[in-house]
């Protein structure tokens, strides 16, 4: 095993713990006000990658004056003015994600939850077609329709009837596909920035949760003035503090990952986070984790596999 893979590996695995942790945390503190909560984490995060960025900035220089070349086009104020509605656009765009994101898993549950942000495969491939032109192999599409398959199998608990779903599980199911797609949306519009390298992703990262972070915590103050007292209790930023960490943190190693292995096979690293979410679930919050949804976990993850695969070739 090389050097490059194992650490791959190593920075995957702990990526996926992470993020199949941040379903527990949104779920464990439901009376916590999403709004504040998602403005939170926003902020936490930007202020982890600030430092992050920093660093990585410095480092950058020294390679730049030693002839290597990994540097952005011009300076990050400039990007920032050159880009600056674009910028804005992702921001509303994240801010909108991350409030959606903890009203989404509340009312779906975390395993429906973490199983429909797996879509995010299928949504990838959408906008690449329809954004940046990449081809679409009609094996993908026959793949995508078996992911989706697998995912009606898991929450339907293999009725295939979501006519006999609860209604609250549905509409979660609906917010988290929502999600999704705004997510991947905003991905590939970013996916711009480091062809040309006029953004790294640590920077990214920082400007989208600094931007979303104050939409979140501005439209906080002009629509629940009166519901400060959220930020007085210790116990609600404990959760803050514990999800902006873990959200930051599981962005981070994913990048990590990235920058070890290509993104098909990362991708598929990261592929079993349903499956982490369910066992943390089951054990902290008394989740069932039923024969029908190990076998749409399959499903759905052997699904992924060959998409990412056939999308490498």
């Amino acid at each position: 095993m090389s050097n490059n893979l194992r650490k791959g590996l190593i920075s995957g695995v702990i990526g996926t713990i992470l993020i199949g942790f941040q379903p527990i945390i949104a779920i464990s503190a439901k009376t916590i006000d999403s709004h504040a909560f998602a403005a939170m984490t926003c902020l936490i995060e930007a202020i982890l990658f600030l430092p992050i960025m920093a660093l990585e900035s410095q480092i950058n220089k020294r390679k730049v004056r030693v002839g290597t070349e990994l540097k952005t086009n011009n300076s990050l104020l400039a990007n920032w003015k050159k880009y600056f509605w674009l910028l804005i656009f992702l921001g509303i765009i994240f801010s909108v994600n991350q409030l959606l994101f903890f009203v989404g898993y509340r009312l779906a549950g975390a395993i429906n939850g973490s199983l429909t942000q797996k879509t995010s495969v299928f949504f990838g491939l959408f906008y690449g077609f329809l954004l940046l032109k990449e081809k679409i192999s009609k094996i993908q599409i026959i793949f995508s329709i078996v992911l989706f398959f697998g995912l009606v199998i898991a929450i339907t608990q293999g009725s295939l009837d979501f006519l006999r779903l609860n209604i609250d599980i549905l509409i979660g199911v609906v917010l988290i596909l929502l999600i999704t797609a705004l997510w991947m949306l905003g991905h590939t519009l970013t996916k711009q920035f480091f062809s040309r390298k006029d953004f790294t992703p640590t920077q990214m990262v920082f400007i989208r949760n600094i931007l979303s972070g104050f939409i979140l915590i501005s439209t906080f103050f002009i629509f629940s003035p009166n519901n400060l007292s959220v930020f007085y209790d210790p116990y609600n930023w404990f959760y803050f503090v514990l999800m902006g960490t873990v959200y930051g943190f599981g962005l981070f190693f994913w990048y990590k990952t990235l920058s070890y292995l290509d993104v098909s096979n990362a991708t598929i690293v990261l592929s079993p986070t349903p499956i982490v979410t369910a066992i943390f679930a089951t054990l902290l919050l008394g989740d069932s984790f039923t024969p029908f949804h190990l076998i749409g976990s399959i499903i759905v993850i052997c699904s992924i596999v060959i998409i990412v695969k056939l999308k490498k070739e």
